[in-house]
């Protein structure tokens, strides 16, 4: 087959040159590679997704080959050909007229590299990039580079009902793509403060499918986490993905092994760890503090990545690969912060954001908005006999998740008795003695 192409000075660059673009829409766009030189990868490894492609697809045309590995047709025309050589494929035939219809098979020698193919990994879907390249795209579209105002974070926010405080201090946060810690009672809206961060900050990025690592794959794409957006013109590399700014949530379920990289006997690739997908967005740590292991054994673990901005991943061989690290580190708990974490650590995180009680004329405009959305007539007077009966006499602070759940549970009680859902004090009498413990 052939040996591995080895980027030279200044190859990395001009595979990553950027186009001219529209200020804040996306930061740079990879160009699509013309030869197999610009794809930085190695003619071995196109070989051998092309020859596992066709084992399990059976008999296709270079043109639908050349779509499933996201790469350009004179580039896999050029494997095919050298493939069709060394008598490991042949044409059966045409779908059509041109090269690009020409319909290719293995050969039994063929199919017998292929299984020593499916020995190296199970990995059949887009060519990957290299792990450079994916890396200079990383700092092209930093989180760092993200500049937003005031106007931009209060119509990220515009859906919630908030203190003025609370506004004015995630944006500077954001701005200086530094790490930040929302804490405060539970149902105050903690993790729908963190999640529309990314919003605030308004571009798109590139993420690759997968990446080349050392002749391994580290399958990086999460549908999960990254939000397609729209479809890519011809210009760019298919290999890339273009998302909103990733927003990658953990919560209680969270564990050190998910933060290296994760190989998968059976296919023999690695998934990308949690942080590693939210690089160029933001990686909420979320009921910090209830997680299986110390709080300190998380905290430690990010020492290195917020000092240096990278992250140091283990391999199978044991060997250590250098990833960036640029992304906020948000932090979210109901919990005392002092009793999580110590001075020093408390010093790393820069910006604490409390998420306050709502007063009562803010409690006000949430119960309304959650009426609207549950189709319930919003009623001024059944209104002040809930805050009158159930919190001021009661002691009880306002929550920011108390209308949405006092009404999902109010219709959800109207819906069993028959008849239509209204802030009578009946019905509020009732879902608050479900919803909240009584004394």
């Amino acid at each position: 087959m052939r040996g591995t192409h080895t980027p030279g000075v200044g190859e990395e660059s001009k595979r990553m040159a950027v186009h001219a673009l529209p200020a804040g829409r996306v930061s740079f766009e990879p160009h699509m590679p013309q030869t197999l030189e610009d794809t930085g990868l190695s003619g071995s490894l196109v070989d051998d997704l092309l020859l596992k492609r066709l084992f399990l697809g059976g008999p296709q045309t270079a043109g639908s080959l050349a779509d499933k590995l996201c790469l350009p047709f004179l580039v896999v025309l050029s494997n095919l050909s050298e493939l069709r050589r060394l008598h490991l494929t042949h044409v059966t035939g045409a779908e059509g007229y041109g090269e690009r219809n020409y319909l290719y098979i293995l050969t039994e020698e063929g199919e017998d590299r292929a299984r020593s193919a499916f020995e190296r990994n199970m990995y059949d879907g887009p060519a990957p990039v290299p792990l450079e390249d994916y890396v200079e795209s990383v700092r092209l579209q930093s989180v760092r580079d993200v500049v937003i105002t005031k106007q931009a974070v209060e119509h990220a926010f515009r859906d919630l009902v908030l203190h003025d405080e609370v506004v004015n201090e995630i944006g500077p946060a954001v701005n200086a793509g530094q790490s930040l810690f929302f804490y405060g009672a539970a149902g105050n809206g903690k993790t729908a403060l963190a999640t529309r961060i990314t919003r605030a900050m308004g571009t798109d990025v590139y993420i690759p499918h997968t990446i080349a690592v050392e002749g391994s794959i580290v399958e990086f794409y999460d549908p999960v986490s990254h939000f397609k957006v729209a479809d890519q013109d011809d210009r760019v590399d298919p290999r890339w993905i273009r998302i909103r700014r990733p927003t990658v949530i953990v919560g209680g379920e969270l564990k050190m092994d998910s933060l290296d990289l994760s190989y998968s006997p059976s296919r023999k690739t690695y998934e990308a760890p949690f942080q590693m997908k939210a690089n160029t967005g933001m990686f909420l740590i979320d009921d910090f503090g209830r997680q299986h292991m110390p709080p300190a054994e998380i905290l430690n673990r990010w020492i290195v990545p917020l000092e240096l901005r990278v992250d140091f991943l283990r391999l199978q061989t044991g060997r250590k690969i250098e990833v960036p690290f640029d992304e906020l580190l948000v932090f979210s708990s109901n919990l005392d912060p002092s009793q999580l974490m110590d001075e020093a650590f408390l010093r790393r995180i820069k910006y604490k954001v409390a998420a306050r009680d709502p007063n009562k004329e803010m409690f006000r405009l949430i119960f309304k908005g959650a009426c609207k959305t549950y189709s319930v007539p919003y009623d001024d007077s059944g209104f002040e006999y809930l805050i009158e009966e159930h919190y001021v006499k009661a002691g009880r602070p306002f929550r920011g998740v108390h209308p949405r759940d006092l009404l999902d549970q109010l219709v959800a009680l109207a819906r069993y008795i028959e008849e239509p859902p209204r802030m009578s004090p009946r019905l509020l009498d009732a879902v608050v003695n479900t919803y909240f413990l009584q004394a």
